[in-house]
């Protein structure tokens, strides 16, 4: 797990000054050391987290002159040694026990085309050859390593990076105007941003699944390589998907452990960390270290879900930490995450993973955590009232997911930033319209996990734990694992509340009340009810100066929030103030105070 960063330039040199100043951002991501490599064309920088080959063997970017490629790579390839394996009785040599490596080798045996798809783990990567000067950039199937990208100097150049504020701090006249589509999808989708749209007029970012390739001329030419499908296998019983189920999800934790550092598990007490924990106590694991957070209770909202993290940590006598956070530390942490946040995400868990990857980065480098399980086997409560409607389901889906209506997001924003068309609407219609995904049901969650799932949990646990050098490792996201799921019936997902399949599976291995206790979120109550410091703070971001100053929202709206700061929610109850504060601290932070103007 790392941080990587380049430049692909036609009418220059690669500016060398503005990638040191990039590889400077990225630094948490890899504390562990640090490397450039160019040639008159191309320029890639790496900053490294050592968890496989400790060694300096292991430093990118690693050049491969034999083969005549270099590469700089951010993650964690989970099948590198049985590929590595395959790769040497065809004849190739290695140098390393890396998997950025086996990267290399692997694009040469396979080809562009089709290397990726023998790749099993979460990657983003530059591959390059000085040859011909083409690159090629790559995301993982579920994006949960990320990867942008800004044309620079005017179109002269091509620069990447693995975060949003390191491409702006390499500078080149990026177009920081905001997008008027993104902003319309933030206010709509909590946040969420679908690629390749950033906030950012002048940032794109590479979509999941995803290879770009640059020729030396500057042309782009973009390939999808995998899509999960829905199609079903009516010959499969409901006790063989609770069996292949069980046995999918196994190999997927058991790969998350690959690891030349121990590993340890986010335990929030839910049912996916929880069924991490178990499966890896039957695979022998003892000593296993866990962690969990809890806040100051605010506005009757309990703060912590200790109760059940500690019934699983006795359960399979883990080495259990609890990390509690009292309301000092809560104010500080706010501005430290939104610095962390790639993009603005309003999630109030941002700020709970920040401290946790605080706390946890001190004792280990690297953790399972249990993202992605609610997207994949149909936990959230949207979900339900999807089946069995007639027709496509998009309204249904938008009546129960979507914030606020396209009228009430034109009413709120500048008139300079209204949009004649919805196009939230036309992105979940277009996703839904796509052929593949039957039912109302497998229509959401298919893009929920191609877009939601993406741009808030995966992003949100990305950059909260990389800003403190900590890999998170997500079982629930292994490909195979959701092409499964996929095609497993609605009707077993939606069992039992929500996640059916997985609770079904989890008896006998945890405790009742852990699969039968009420669906909990990560709780951070003074940020979903509003009073004291924190009210402060949105108070204090949203004069009518900053508002006047940044020309996005409608004074008068933002005033009726600021009057009701705990009374105007979304459908899914989110804190429509925190939303539009959340945005100006996050424009502030990244844009104003690093051009001197805030």
């Amino acid at each position: 797990m790392c941080g990587l960063g380049g430049e692909v330039a036609w009418a220059r040199a690669p500016d060398l000054e503005a990638l040191a100043r990039l590889a400077a951002v990225l630094a948490p991501r890899g504390p562990d050391g640090e490397g450039e490599w160019h040639d008159s064309g191309v320029a890639l920088v790496h900053r490294r987290l050592k968890i496989i080959d400790l060694s300096a063997r292991g430093d990118q970017p690693l050049v491969d002159p034999e083969l005549g490629l270099v590469i700089a790579f951010n993650g964690c390839i989970y099948n590198h040694h049985e590929l590595r394996d395959e790769l040497i009785s065809v004849g190739y040599t290695f140098y390393s026990a890396s998997d950025t490596e086996v990267i290399v080798k692997a694009f040469h045996h396979w080809g562009p085309a089709r290397f990726v798809e023998h790749l099993i783990g979460m990657f983003a990567f530059a591959i390059v050859e000085p040859a011909s000067g083409r690159v090629v950039l790559g995301r993982d199937r579920l994006g949960i390593k990320p990867l942008y990208f800004a044309e620079v100097d005017g179109g002269g150049a091509l620069r990447f990076a693995s975060t949003l504020p390191a491409l702006l701090a390499g500078g080149g006249g990026i177009d920081t105007e905001i997008d008027p589509i993104a902003l319309h999808h933030y206010l709509s989708f909590h946040s969420v941003v679908p690629a390749p749209l950033t906030i950012l007029r002048g940032v794109r970012k590479l979509a999941p699944a995803t290879l770009l390739t640059i020729e030396p001329d500057g042309a782009c030419s973009e390939r999808r390589y995998w899509s999960p499908s829905f199609a079903r296998d009516t010959s499969t019983t409901d006790v063989d998907w609770e069996r292949v189920t069980l046995a999918a999800l196994r190999t997927a934790v058991q790969r998350r452990m690959v690891a030349d550092v121990p590993v340890g598990v986010l335990l929030s007490g839910g049912l996916d960390s929880s069924l991490i924990v178990a499966l890896l106590a039957g695979e022998g694991q003892r000593g296993l270290a866990t962690f969990s957070i809890g806040f100051a209770d605010a506005g009757g909202r309990h703060g912590n879900e200790f109760h059940y993290s500690d019934l699983v940590a006795a359960e399979f006598d883990t080495v259990h930490e609890r990390i509690e956070v009292d309301e000092a530390r809560l104010l500080p942490a706010i501005g430290a995450a939104v610095e962390a946040m790639s993009e603005p995400m309003v999630s109030h868990d941002c700020v709970a993973f920040y401290l946790l990857s605080e706390e946890v980065s001190r004792h280990i480098k690297v953790v399972q955590s249990g993202q992605g399980a609610d997207e994949v086997f149909a936990g959230y409560s949207w979900y339900p009232p999807l089946a069995g409607v007639g027709g496509s389901g998009v309204d249904a889906y938008i009546d129960e997911f979507v914030d606020r209506s396209h009228t009430e997001s034109s009413a709120m924003v500048h008139a300079r930033m209204r949009l004649a068309c919805d196009p939230s609407r036309d992105l979940v219609e277009r996703h839904f319209a796509a052929p593949g995904a039957t039912t109302p049901v497998d229509r959401a969650l298919r893009l929920d996990e191609e877009v939601m799932l993406v741009e808030d949990p995966v992003k949100r646990v990305d950059n909260m734990t990389m800003a403190w050098g900590l890999e998170a490792r997500t079982p629930f996201l292994d490909h195979e694992l959701v092409e499964l799921a996929a095609g497993c019936p609605p009707e077993l997902k939606l069992a039992e509340g929500g996640k059916g399949v997985l609770k079904r599976i989890s008896r006998g291995l945890l405790p009742d009340a852990i699969i039968d206790r009420p669906k909990g979120y990560f709780p951070v109550p003074a940020l979903s009810h509003l009073e004291g410091e924190v009210l402060a703070l949105v108070r204090d971001v949203l004069t009518p100066e900053r508002l006047a100053h940044r020309a996005l929202f409608e004074p008068e709206y933002v005033e009726s929030l600021l009057a009701a700061p705990n009374e105007h929610l979304t459908t899914l109850t989110g804190n429509k103030l925190w939303q539009v504060a959340l945005l100006e601290l996050w424009l502030s932070t990244h844009l104003d105070k690093k051009a001197g103007t805030g």
